[in-house]
């Protein structure tokens, strides 16, 4: 991808612009919540499933009745895919979720005896679970340092210069690579905070945000976002 930049990536090198970044967001979010609502890690599982295509807040206001109704496997089970559907209908793609949901619900269920699985593998063998998913769930729920890609985060990595920009994959090696891994956990949602709250898509082009005017104060043209 082609990044029009700057002279100031010369200037500002790479150790220092992830000095500057971990600093800054630190500062600004130095206890940085969860974004979705959960009761345990089940929950957390399919709040991070439903969110595909739909915002927190909207994922939280529909789970607070459902988690209500059915917060573990079996019961989300028992409440089929049609019941789960009238609580997620508001959400996108919700009748493939409701599907995902009652289909995962079945198998931790029987074939994890109601556990989430704490594993890659295991956790990527279920409905409706893909790789950045799976990453937030073995980040939260279990402690295991990763770093999973939103559209928040791989949009300010191109803007921070930290990746090519050529896919998430790419992205998540990239920014792996260049953090430490101690700081993964955290500052990938330190980073999709700030991604919502100052650098926007429409809100900043490289040269609006705080951050990125720190980082680049010479940057006189944008830059040009490469969607995932």
């Amino acid at each position: 991808m082609k990044i029009i930049d700057c002279v100031m990536t010369k200037r500002v090198g790479i150790e220092e612009r992830i000095k500057i970044i971990i600093q800054e967001l630190e500062r600004l979010y130095p206890d940085p919540p969860i974004p979705l609502d959960h009761i345990n890690n089940f929950t957390l599982l399919v709040a991070v499933v439903l969110s595909a295509q739909s915002t927190d807040k909207k994922v939280n206001e529909v789970t607070k009745a459902l988690f209500k109704k059915a917060s573990d496997p079996l019961a989300m089970y028992n409440l089929d895919e049609k019941n789960i559907h009238y609580f997620i209908k508001q959400l996108g793609i919700s009748k493939q979720k409701a599907k995902y949901i009652h289909q995962l619900s079945e198998k931790i269920h029987k074939q994890y005896k109601n556990e989430v699985p704490s594993n890659f593998k295991d956790l990527e063998s279920l409905p409706g679970v893909g790789h950045k998913t799976a990453s937030v769930v073995m980040a939260q729920a279990f402690g295991t340092p990763t770093f999973p890609v939103d559209t928040h985060i791989h949009r300010l990595a191109q803007r921070w210069v930290l990746t090519s920009g050529i896919n998430v994959v790419q992205t998540e090696a990239d920014l792996k690579r260049l953090f430490p891994k101690t700081k993964w956990n955290k500052i990938h949602i330190q980073m999709i905070l700030y991604g919502r709250e100052y650098c926007t898509a429409r809100g900043c082009d490289g040269r609006q945000c705080l951050l990125c005017k720190r980082l680049f104060p010479n940057r006189s043209k944008p830059v040009i976002y490469k969607k995932a």
